[in-house]
């Protein structure tokens, strides 16, 4: 898997040209609270995402989605398509005093995606690094006993649009 979504970052110089220009447009603006590198844990997670203090994007695959539920508050943006760099440079233009906080199942895949030479500049983007399911960075979403909703095709389309339309 690891070879399908790096080939997603390597595959386009106009997103790397895109992403470092947004990264430089929103770095001159300002910076919110969260450094370039954050990490936070689901909990947090969850209460920034309720009150409207991030926007939480679960990068994992629609099948994970339909067998776990997405995270309440959370919208479905599968890391392994080609629209997912393009539908975070979306987000953050439509929401550019917003971080954009990465959740994936174990926090492996979220602090990759952050890593990556694409992301190096994009601002305010912040790592749940506990992930939905727990791992050597924390409990988890799920095991934590958060809320979810289920990870429907419907579901995510809706959320989605709604986040995506403000």
């Amino acid at each position: 898997m690891r070879k399908q979504i790096t080939s997603l970052f390597h595959n386009s110089s106009r997103r790397l040209f895109l992403a470092g220009l947004v990264g430089l447009v929103f770095g001159a603006i300002g910076q919110s609270a969260f450094a370039a590198d954050s990490t936070i844990g689901a909990k947090e997670a969850f209460a920034k995402a309720k009150s409207g203090e991030i926007i939480l994007v679960d990068i994992r695959t629609p099948q994970e989605w339909a067998d776990t539920g997405i995270g309440q508050g959370a919208i479905g943006l599968d890391m392994t398509v080609e629209s997912f760099v393009d539908s975070l440079l979306d987000l953050r233009k439509n929401y550019p005093e917003k971080p954009i906080a990465l959740i994936c199942r174990t926090g492996n895949r979220s602090g990759y995606v952050l890593s990556h030479p694409v992301f190096q500049n994009f601002p305010d983007l912040v790592d749940v690094t506990e992930g939905m399911a727990g791992g050597r960075n924390g409990k988890g979403w799920i095991p934590r006993g958060l809320p979810v909703y289920a990870g429907s095709k419907t579901n995510v389309e809706k959320f989605l649009k709604a986040i995506i339309t403000k």
